[in-house]
């Protein structure tokens, strides 16, 4: 490789020319550093996101406290809309990397959580505020969960294909801290007048104790102002990752993205969806516990396990861990199963509590183990399929796998965020069909297993098509 590559990169304003990272001497000398660079502000980014993604579900518990005459249904609504929101939302934000740019996008989408925060700060304080409005919050809270996919399309460009298991565990593992952190935060913050009376007088409850409601919302307006002028003033856009929506839409057509879509839902749906539905199946299952007390802790360690899952992962191989992964979940839903208590009668909530933090601490691995099997996939079917070309039709293809692959990472994200939405709606419909959730969890079981042969048949096997 020639030396113009390993001194610092051509560049126009915040517009990097010719990034190499697969380039030894490159990447040495000022590709890592500028990849770590861009990491370090995605990752807080990010953790904002999900923080405002999941912040109805710390919040509806509060609402009624306060005067607010919304039905169990309606609140349940409220804390499922970010998630559908949010899933559905990652489709297109997916794609805008390469059409935007990543440092032009980051700065904007953490801008855009402003307005769910600062509209709930108000929204709380007036309890004539109608429903609809509300609705309106929890669906634009959806954007916190829309900008993963950008966020890991973005950091994707960035990283040589040995170092991506790493980085994208790093970005989504302390981003999905985000969710314990609102978990833990809001009902902490709650509790006494954080910003004083600028941020408007206290709620009371019915029995006169004083809540602020607003600062469920407000808490985190300084953190993402911070964040977007960060991300506008230190990221960059790569001229590599630029491409065109028909670039990217060729991925509707290769089979792996939607197999690893499916692998997908079996992983972060498995996370997202358990973080939103443990609280409630606390709460249904064992009436005596608290489930505040412990809501934060599934996605604190699942979150954790997602930044030791991309490091696994680089290490022993993706698919290797994922096999082992929903191998190790179906029998951690056995557990669960078997501690549930039968007809609201014994039942053991500290096995039940174990066995759920192995499902977190899986389903965070396998969260990244799934993200990196998706650059070795399309990287392999790209060199098998140009293995014949000429240095620039290889180029091309190089160029064209990481497109690719940055659009899968991104959709594949879209796709298994609705887990959120229907896992904790799969324990209530089997609670109001069986009278407890044991039904839902055996389709858990079913849908595991064909994660598993999945997983085994395409990736895992002596002689698969793409191991990985």
């Amino acid at each position: 490789m020639s030396a113009q590559l390993a001194n610092k990169p051509r560049s126009v304003g915040f517009l990097i020319h010719d990034w190499h990272p697969e380039d030894a001497a490159f990447w040495a000398k000022t590709g890592n550093r500028i990849a770590n660079r861009n990491l370090a502000i995605s990752i807080p980014a990010l953790l904002l996101a999900f923080a405002i993604w999941q912040m109805f579900s710390a919040v509806t518990v509060s609402l009624p406290q306060v005067g607010f005459q919304f039905d169990t249904n309606q609140l349940f609504w409220l804390a499922a809309l970010p998630a559908l929101s949010g899933a559905t939302l990652r489709i297109f934000y997916s794609f805008v990397v390469p059409l935007f740019g990543g440092r032009r996008w980051t700065a904007i989408a953490t801008a855009s959580l402003l307005i769910p925060a600062v509209w709930l700060g108000f929204a709380v304080q007036d309890t004539t505020t109608p429903y609809w409005h509300f609705v309106a919050i929890a669906i634009l809270c959806g954007f916190g969960g829309g900008n993963f996919a950008s966020s890991m399309s973005n950091i994707s460009f960035f990283y040589p294909k040995a170092k991506q298991g790493f980085a994208l565990g790093m970005n989504a593992g302390l981003g999905n801290l985000g969710v314990s952190a609102t978990q833990f935060v809001i009902p902490l913050v709650i509790t006494f007048g954080l910003f004083g009376a600028v941020a408007g007088a206290p709620q009371l409850t019915a029995e006169g104790k004083q809540l602020f409601l607003q600062n469920a919302g407000f808490v985190w307006v300084p953190f993402l102002l911070v964040c977007a002028v960060a991300a506008w003033f230190g990221m960059h856009d790569l001229a590599a990752a630029r491409s065109s929506f028909a670039e990217q839409a060729v991925i509707f057509k290769r089979k792996h993205n939607w197999l690893m879509c499916w692998l997908y839902i079996g992983t972060f749906g498995s996370f997202i969806g358990f973080s939103a539905g443990f609280p409630m199946l606390i709460k249904t299952q064992f009436p005596d516990v608290n489930p505040m007390a412990y809501a934060f802790l599934g996605p604190l360690v699942g979150a954790l396990m997602r930044s030791v899952g991309g490091w696994l992962s680089d290490k022993l191989g993706g698919a290797l861990l994922t096999f082992w992964v929903f191998a190790l979940m179906i029998v951690g839903v056995f557990a669960v199963l078997h501690f549930l208590p039968e007809h609201g009668q014994g039942g053991n909530f500290h096995g039940f509590l174990g066995s759920f933090m192995a499902l977190f601490v899986l389903s965070g691995i396998g969260n990244a183990s799934t993200f990196r099997m998706i650059p070795v996939i399309f990287r392999t079917l790209h060199e098998r399929w140009s293995a014949n070309a000429d240095a620039d039709g290889k180029a091309a293809a190089t160029r064209q796998a990481g497109i690719e692959s940055a659009a899968v990472i991104g959709f594949s994200s879209a796709i298994g965020a609705y887990g959120g939405f229907f896992i904790p709606k799969s324990y209530g419909s089997s609670i109001a069909w069986t009278g407890g959730p044991a039904l839902a969890l055996y389709g858990f079981v079913v849908f595991y297993a064909t994660c598993l042969a999945v997983t085994w048949w395409w990736y895992f096997r002596r002689g698969a098509e793409t191991p990985c």
